[in-house]
């Protein structure tokens, strides 16, 4: 099976051979989320884009953020809903964003850019556009080049894409490397790419983990301001 080929509808149903344990749900905030909210970076109408089951959302609800978490998976947003009651939540496309024009000020990407295509991006960054309000900020998270050999990733992405890319209608401001906590031991990990391969996985040796054990995976954070028309 090949990791781009997976669908988000059936991971979040539990029915793809990985289960229902995924390596970004953490059952509560990605920590670098939780430092950018620390650093005040969340004002105004947020919205937490491919917010996968809700956790980032609710954390941000709690801290008096007025965030909306939009995802293309129907699974993954009634589980959200059932997570964070009062949290708004939504299905949505995010390459179209129809019927959210001009509403946000800050954006939160926490893992969506590196599972779309090239022309995806695209598609999505000009969504983001049209859905924000001039001046908006975008936190995005994604893959770098330096995830390691075996690392179940859908895409890595260069510096040069996010440049190109981002910068065609926003302002970066911040782009440097930095980790990504996933919900999963070394070993853990191992054996979701066994399953996902039906072979031993080569590669996942030696990664770097927390206190708690969780393999951290090497990311780009990217702080963008939108351009004003």
């Amino acid at each position: 099976m090949d990791v781009q080929d997976i669908d988000f509808e059936e991971l979040y149903q539990g029915t793809t051979p990985i289960g229902r344990k995924m390596p970004w749900d953490l059952g509560a905030p990605q920590p670098a989320v939780v430092a950018l909210a620390d650093a005040g970076e969340f004002t105004g109408e947020v919205l937490d884009i491919g917010c996968g089951l809700g956790d980032n959302s609710a954390f941000l609800a709690s801290r008096g953020v007025h965030v909306t978490g939009l995802d293309g998976a129907p699974s993954a947003v009634e589980q959200a809903r059932t997570r964070a009651p009062g949290v708004p939540f939504a299905v949505a496309d995010a390459t179209k964003l129809e019927g959210y024009e001009g509403r946000f000020d800050t954006v939160l990407d926490s893992a969506l850019y590196h599972c779309l295509t090239e022309d995806d991006r695209r598609a999505y960054l000009a969504a983001l556009t049209r859905a924000t309000r001039p001046g908006a900020t975008l936190h995005l998270f994604c893959f770098s080049e330096d995830v390691p050999d075996g690392f179940p990733a859908p895409y890595l992405i260069s510096e040069a894409n996010l440049r190109e890319t981002v910068g065609k209608n926003w302002t970066i401001e911040r782009l440097e490397p930095a980790v990504y906590t996933t919900s999963m031991t070394a070993e853990e990990l191992r054996q979701s790419v066994r399953v996902v391969l039906g072979e031993e996985p080569g590669g996942l040796t030696g990664m770097d983990t927390d206190a708690d054990g969780r393999v951290l995976v090497p990311v780009w954070r990217l702080k963008a301001v939108r351009s004003t028309p």
